[in-house]
């Protein structure tokens, strides 16, 4: 009987690991953009707590509706067992005996990331939170944008099938939900139709040209000119004769620095418009410099979902352009 019992134990065992002799780690869980915060009560009450739910709920530009760049929940750490340690996005902040800054991945689940922040006083620890502030929501976001390619990647649609896509030399890491509204050789439109919740009348579209490198200082001034023209030409309204996308007449886009597959880009965020009607949402452009073949590859997200909030959707279109290779 206590042989059957230990080979029983050794089978177990052998099934839990893997060929290089680790153990097979639990899948993670979370919501993209969610960080579950590892806190005492008292801290999360008190200044901690404060400059965390600041720095993560700062809205995210060119959205419609007022929405957070990362939600946050809290728990203690005596809470912080086995089932919530499988969270995808995890921070741990307090106070401790010395001062310390780290990330690890892939502790307790995988894909993880967590982030540890720790100091001698709460003062301490707000000061090292805010140093590390913008690295903290980067690693966050990185780690989403990375596990949200790899669940594309398993439905990826067939870059050969798209005639612009061939005729630019580009991949793109495009989940098979997404259609072809256009495909002329020179402008790629392709739509998913959202088919969830309040949300199932909208749609996420994505469109992908290029343009010639005339004068790369003046590029991010030229980016909504640029769109307006393509809008005008490509995306006509109910009425095309009067309708047409343009960028919104009375919201000014944010354009930031940005490098898409190791080269110089601008990624700007804002709303768009049909003229003379009353579709409307947020668009997301890269306009990345290919100084290689001297031209400028344009990649646009926009999201077209009346009365819900959008920042999911604009973070699908986010992580779909960050997968471009050039070839």
């Amino acid at each position: 009987m206590k042989k059957i019992y230990f080979l029983f134990v050794i089978s177990v065992l052998l099934a839990s690991c893997t060929g290089n002799d680790k153990f097979v780690m639990r899948t993670s869980i979370g919501k993209v953009n969610k960080v579950m915060v590892v806190t005492k009560a008292s801290d999360w009450a008190g200044e901690i707590g404060k400059e965390i739910r600041n720095s993560f709920g700062k809205i995210m530009v060119g959205l419609p509706q007022p929405e957070p760049i990362l939600s946050v929940s809290q728990i203690a750490p005596n809470g912080f067992g086995s089932m919530m340690k499988v969270g995808r996005n995890i921070m741990v902040i307090g106070v401790a005996d010395e001062e310390k800054f780290y990330v690890k991945k892939n502790v307790y689940a995988q894909p993880q990331t967590i982030v540890y922040v720790y100091a001698k006083d709460d003062a301490g620890v707000i000061k090292l939170f805010k140093k590390h502030e913008k690295e903290i929501i980067q690693t966050f976001t990185d780690s989403d944008i990375k596990m949200t390619q790899n669940v594309f990647a398993k439905t990826k649609l067939d870059d050969s099938k798209f005639k612009t896509l061939q005729n630019l030399g580009i991949s793109l890491t495009i989940h098979d939900k997404f259609n072809t509204v256009d495909d002329t050789g020179e402008f790629l439109w392709l739509r998913h139709h959202l088919t969830s919740g309040i949300a199932k009348t909208g749609s996420n579209n994505i469109l992908v040209y290029s343009l010639p490198l005339k004068d790369e200082s003046k590029v991010a001034d030229q980016i909504v000119a640029v769109r307006d023209s393509i809008g005008k030409k490509y995306i006509p309204g109910s009425d095309p004769e009067t309708m047409h996308m343009i960028t919104e007449e009375a919201y000014t886009p944010f354009t930031f620095d940005a490098i898409i597959d190791g080269k110089k880009a601008y990624e700007t965020r804002g709303k768009w418009e049909v003229k003379n009607d009353f579709m409307a949402g947020p668009f997301l452009n890269y306009t990345i410099i290919d100084k290689k073949n001297n031209r400028l590859i344009v990649f646009e997200g926009f999201t077209y979902a009346p009365s819900v909030n959008k920042r999911a959707f604009l973070f699908e279109l986010e992580a779909i352009a960050k997968s471009m290779k050039i070839k």
